[in-house]
């Protein structure tokens, strides 16, 4: 049996679309169609039926599900079995505050070899192939063969030019952002973080200009520092750096404080010791109840960040 062909109806299931799938599996959706063709094919038995909401299963496909997620669950343990090599951890970049955890993880466990990378909207299908270990991620809705563990709410601030409006303020509320605009060419539709800054604006009335093309963050930095006008948002662990002069200033959002969810994503039987080592040291804690969240966080109110 195909087990690309029965990877790929897990997702479909996960997903609920064919579309969608495609995209957790950085396949074309005429990708997906045939191979759930082949699968159908092979099996004997048609496994959805496609409605204007999407992909349901048939009877056939409910009685096959199982089964399809022991084939993979025995793919990973066969794989796991002979596999040595570092805990590969993906970050969204390198210069978050993921990244610099990780880097804290290392100096505090030498011993485990560890390999950081940056997928991007890959990750999912990297983590359900098994070349990769763990991802962080804000969980905007879990598949049942994934597992999370959140790991801290971090902070978005507002970062402008010594000329904009607001380069006085020690702080402003989101509402007072409204009017001004917050470009962002990085934040593409269809990605959490797309999600996130897109329920972000919808929640306070806010503008976010994602136009243009994404040319770095150097490109945007330079651009909010000679802008009276044009200001942008950061996560406040972000490694930024630019030049004296430009003058930069970071701005606190409160009342309230909208908060990134920041979680490490894992395939549920992934044996990498460097794994439990790695959600160990992410230690445990409680949420704040006094943060903005945004409102498809799928984690529980309190659960597991990192202390000391």
């Amino acid at each position: 049996m195909d087990l690309d062909a029965v990877r790929t109806f897990v997702a479909v299931v996960a997903a609920g679309r064919f579309q969608d799938a495609a995209v957790d599996l950085s396949i074309t959706q005429q990708a997906v169609s045939k191979r759930i063709a082949t699968l159908e094919k092979t099996l004997g038995a048609r496994l959805f039926t496609r409605t204007a909401r999407g992909a349901r299963l048939t009877t056939e496909g409910e009685a096959f599900l199982p089964h399809a997620r022991e084939l993979l669950s025995a793919e990973a343990r066969a794989l796991a079995s002979v596999r040595t090599g570092p805990l590969r951890v993906d970050v969204i970049g390198r210069r978050l505050c993921p990244a610099t955890l990780l880097r804290e993880f290392h100096e505090a466990h030498p011993e485990i070899p560890l390999e950081v990378v940056t997928l991007f909207d890959r990750a999912a299908a990297a983590l359900r192939t098994g070349s990769i270990d763990a991802s962080f991620r804000a969980v905007v809705e879990l598949p049942p063969d994934l597992d999370a563990q959140w790991v801290f709410d971090e902070p978005i601030e507002l970062l402008c030019g010594p000329r904009h409006p607001l380069a006085g303020m020690s702080s402003v509320t989101p509402a007072e952002l409204a009017g001004h605009r917050l470009w962002m060419p990085g934040v593409v539709p269809g990605t959490e973080w797309g999600a996130y800054y897109g329920t972000f604006a919808s929640a306070f009335g806010l503008s976010i200009d994602a136009a243009g093309p994404n040319f770095g963050t150097e490109v945007v930095l330079d651009t909010v520092a000679r802008s009276a006008e044009v200001a942008t948002l950061v996560p406040t662990g972000a490694r930024l750096l630019w030049p004296a002069e430009h003058d930069l200033r970071r701005v606190r959002i409160e009342r309230p404080v909208p908060v990134y969810p920041h979680s490490l994503v894992w395939r549920r039987d992934n044996p990498h010791p460097g794994l439990a080592a790695l959600r160990s040291y992410l230690g445990q804690g409680t949420r704040a109840n006094d943060a903005w969240h945004p409102r498809w966080d799928a984690q529980p109110s309190q659960t597991v960040p990192r202390t000391g």
